[in-house]
Parts: structure tokens; sequence; C-alpha cells
């Protein structure tokens, strides 16, 4: 999540609890995929989830869903197979080598995306709104 101070969605109560949406919701699914790609991905859409990403292991696939418009439609991967976040630049996600527990190339994927110049961008983004408030 993006921490309200930087301009996220969700802010803490007088009590310490938690409100509003996290701007991004990632499962990893195997028996409860039924529900994680309907009712659930219903739930986050209504709840103003900004992303959605479902690890469907039974049927080996991810799914990437990203709010627009108050839908979820699907993110596809780029050609080379990465999912590339719109919420979070940088976050880049190698849905072979995470399904095929491909550490290696996980990390590797990951940290090109985190080097990225888009990523280096969201983060002064970040970074300004805070020192403005």
């Amino acid at each position: 999540m993006i921490l309200p101070e930087c301009g996220g969605q969700t802010w803490e109560d007088e009590r310490g609890y938690l409100n509003g949406a996290p701007e991004w919701v990632g499962e990893i699914s195997y028996s409860t995929e039924s529900i994680d790609l309907h009712s659930k991905k219903l739930d986050y859409e209504k709840a103003s989830v900004r992303e959605y990403m479902v690890a469907a292991l039974r049927s080996k696939k991810v799914y990437w869903f990203i709010r627009q418009r108050g839908k979820f439609r699907e993110l596809p991967p780029g050609a080379d197979g990465v999912f590339r976040s719109k919420v979070f630049p940088g976050l880049w996600l190698e849905s072979n080598a995470f399904l095929n527990r491909d550490g290696k190339r996980l990390l590797s994927v990951l940290r090109q995306g985190l080097a990225s110049a888009d990523h280096a961008a969201f983060v002064t983004r970040l970074a300004n709104k805070q020192a403005a408030k």
C-alpha cells in the first residue's frame, strides 16, 4: 500500500485501525481459485483496490487486473511474459518463473523493474508528496 502521507488511499483512525483499500492486493490460490477470481475480485473492485493479482496454482496461470473506470480489466503481460504494475511502477512479475519456482529468474526480473526509470520516478513522486505535507 502507499502510505497516506504519500497520497495513498488507506489511513489509520483514532483507534489504530486501518481504513480504506490498499492499492494492490495479491492472492496465491489453489482451492480458493474460483472464489478469488469471482466473488473476492468483485469485493476488491467495489472496495476500490486499484490492482489485483491472482496466482492460480491449479490452472497454472497468473491473472492481473487493473481498475479502470471503476471496473477491473485484465492487464496482460508484456510480450516477454512479464507483468508490470501500473500502480507500483517497478513491480514486475515473470509469471512462468513464479509458477515454476524459478527464484533466480523471478528475482532477476524484479530487480530489473526496481532499477527501471519508471520506478525511480515513482519513488521521487512519493517522496515529493511526503515532503509537501
